[in-house]
């Protein structure tokens, strides 16, 4: 089961920090909004000290933190689920900010067809520039 953004298998990230996505029951039409970052912070060691670097994450196969959502993709196979990005961010505040305003917007906490059961960011305006100079 792939990623698709606009319609079209997704692959590549480019220079993008993360995305915020929908992930859709299809026996039942449950959804999930959540957040996925592409790469994660990771140590080696060089010449005997660490080095920090980012490596890539699970993104690929991954399906959100949701318990119950989890519970459905191992009872009903992951083919029975749509994964789509529904934006791609820039930075760890961008996707904390769309993942927030999706979730809010749909009442996703509020409706009993959503997986969501709770909401957590961390946003600041310093790093939503990039953010007011598209809008």
């Amino acid at each position: 089961m792939e990623w698709t953004y606009l319609g079209k298998p997704f692959e590549d990230p480019g220079d993008n920090y993360g995305y915020v996505y929908r992930i859709t029951n299809l026996v039942n039409d449950k959804q999930y909004i959540g957040r996925k970052y592409f790469t994660l912070a990771a140590t080696k060691q060089v010449k005997g000290k660490k080095k920090k670097y980012r490596k890539e994450s699970d993104w690929k196969t991954y399906f959100g933190s949701s318990k119950d959502l989890l519970e459905d993709v191992e009872k009903y196979g992951p083919e029975k689920f749509k994964r789509e990005i529904l934006r791609l961010c820039k930075n760890r505040t961008e996707c904390s900010y769309y993942e927030s305003r999706y979730i809010l917007m749909e009442d996703a906490l509020l409706r009993d067809d959503y997986y969501n059961r709770w909401i957590s960011c961390k946003i600041t305006e310093i790093h939503l520039k990039s953010i007011k100079k598209r809008i």
